[in-house]
């Protein structure tokens, strides 16, 4: 694979990651969920991970339909703004995996942050040439869990 071709690839990944936090974002009221389905694989899953109340590791897939009807409600009644610090990207042939490391907040000008985490993406280019996520999971900030010195994007 070339260099320009590399490049090329991962502005396209970079893209459909810009894209995935854009569909959440915004002031408290209702999301473009059509979005997900110029980014997402028809058979993706999105997924939800913590601890339970017992700090019990927890999971939710969701499909991109499921996972609207999950969030939506919730992004319905506030405001959420989330933005990506730092992706590291790889590409091989017709896959791709992303680390996104990510700041959410209430309101994009807020110095302080309503989470942080890492959204760990999976990505295939398709026989249409477009590449498409097939996964994302996620974990957010909490005690004893934080975001790797190189995944802050502090300087």
């Amino acid at each position: 694979m070339s260099h320009t071709a590399y490049a090329d690839d991962k502005a396209e990944i970079e893209a459909l990651i810009t894209i995935c936090y854009e569909i959440v974002s915004g002031p408290a009221g209702p999301r473009d969920w059509s979005r997900q389905s110029e980014i997402f694989h028809p058979d993706s899953r999105q997924m939800r991970t913590g601890l339970d109340d017992e700090g019990r590791p927890t999971m939710r897939a969701f499909s991109p339909d499921e996972y609207a009807r999950d969030a939506g409600p919730i992004l319905a009644t506030m405001d959420f703004y989330e933005v990506a610090l730092v992706n590291r990207i790889e590409v091989f042939g017709n896959i791709a995996q992303a680390w996104s490391s990510y700041v959410a907040r209430h309101h994009p000008d807020d110095s302080e942050a309503e989470r942080r985490g890492i959204n760990a993406f999976l990505f295939n280019r398709g026989s249409d040439g477009q590449w498409r996520i097939v996964s994302i999971i996620w974990d957010n900030e909490r005690e004893g869990l934080s975001l790797p010195a190189d995944m802050t994007g502090a300087n």
